[in-house]
């Protein structure tokens, strides 16, 4: 951990939060057969994962999971799948994150499923920051923070697990 930072989420904190987002998705979703998590590599993919154990565990939605490669630093350029659109065409699909900053990263990912028949798409996220310049949003969300824009939301996962706030 480096001197300036504030762990703001644990391990248990971040748990518990996306025990809540798995229960608010298939409340959301209950009606469906598949549902498809399309996480943003590499921490939106990790969290995508764990949405998907949690629905496994209170659901009997058939989840197909899927990974998508977006240039962060140029959301522009191509984004890959993981899966071909036979996988997600006519199911819902939820595009997740860790953090919702601009909006650039998610509104590029959803964009790519704009071109397939999918019958919905929504959005879930670890950390809303409140800072969009793009018009999407979290339908679902672990935490909403008001930083200032030279604030930094860094998630880790795996090892020092926590949200930190710099």
């Amino acid at each position: 951990m480096k001197a300036k930072e504030n762990k703001i989420m644990n391990t248990k904190n971040i748990y518990n939060t996306i025990k809540r987002i798995s229960y608010q998705i298939y409340e959301n979703n209950f009606e469906e057969k598949n549902l498809v998590l399309a996480g943003v590599k590499e921490n939106g993919l990790v969290l995508a994962k764990r949405i998907q154990k949690e629905l496994e565990k209170i659901s009997d939605l058939n989840i197909i999971l899927i990974s998508l490669n977006v240039d962060k630093k140029d959301p522009t350029n191509e984004v890959i799948m993981s899966n071909s659109s036979f996988a997600f065409e006519k199911k819902s699909v939820i595009v997740i994150d860790d953090v919702l900053n601009t909006g650039s990263t998610l509104i590029y990912a959803v964009k790519k499923f704009l071109y397939f028949k999918v019958k919905k798409i929504q959005t879930a996220v670890l950390v809303n920051r409140n800072h969009k310049n793009f018009p999407i949003k979290g339908d679902f969300k672990g935490i909403s923070l008001s930083t200032s824009i030279k604030e930094n939301i860094d998630v880790r996962f795996g090892k020092e697990e926590g949200v930190y706030l710099s």
